[in-house]
């Protein structure tokens, strides 16, 4: 995948040099979402730092750079994922080959990054997938703006429903 820039935004591969900046962004991340009504998606502790070196170790784990520093963070992949294939509701328009998104999150500073994030990944394959917590509202309605189609519900291993979309 190569990076590329969008005004000042540039998308490279995390390394585990980037831990502690996204131990902090994503510890950023979880106290806006509960001050937004939704303290349960991430809980007080996920993603951990363990998840975060795993997802680094396998290529997946992504940030946003904004002048040297971590604007966003998030997991793209290619390979599929388990939890989508069975879903409640109208389910996938495609059942082809598909992007997926995970635990995105941004410093919260630039107006713009999680969108320039999804429309990265978009622009990496053919159709993306992406969920969220039901109240995950400011999420939802990015997904929304951004022409994302809400196609039903996943659940994850643990059995926890998550709003499912599409683009």
């Amino acid at each position: 995948m190569s990076m590329n820039h969008t005004g000042h935004l540039l998308i490279r591969h995390a390394n585990p040099k980037d831990l502690p900046a996204l131990e902090q962004l994503y510890a950023r991340a979880r106290a806006f979402m509960a001050a937004s009504g939704n303290p349960h998606q991430w809980g007080d502790d996920k993603p951990t730092a363990e998840e975060l070196l795993e997802s680094i170790r396998r290529g997946h784990g992504f940030v946003c750079m904004e002048n040297g520093q971590i604007a966003a963070a998030f997991v793209f992949h290619t390979q599929g994922d388990p939890t989508y294939d069975s879903i409640e509701g109208e389910g996938w328009p495609d059942q082809g080959p598909y992007g997926v998104v995970h635990r995105i999150a941004t410093g919260g500073a630039r107006h713009g990054v999680a969108a320039h994030c999804l429309a990265w990944s978009r622009a990496h394959c053919r159709q993306v997938r992406i969920d969220t917590h039901e109240k995950n509202i400011p999420m939802q309605h990015l997904l929304d703006k951004m022409g994302f189609t809400h196609c039903g519900t996943i659940y994850l291993e643990d059995g926890s429903p998550r709003l499912a979309y599409y683009l």
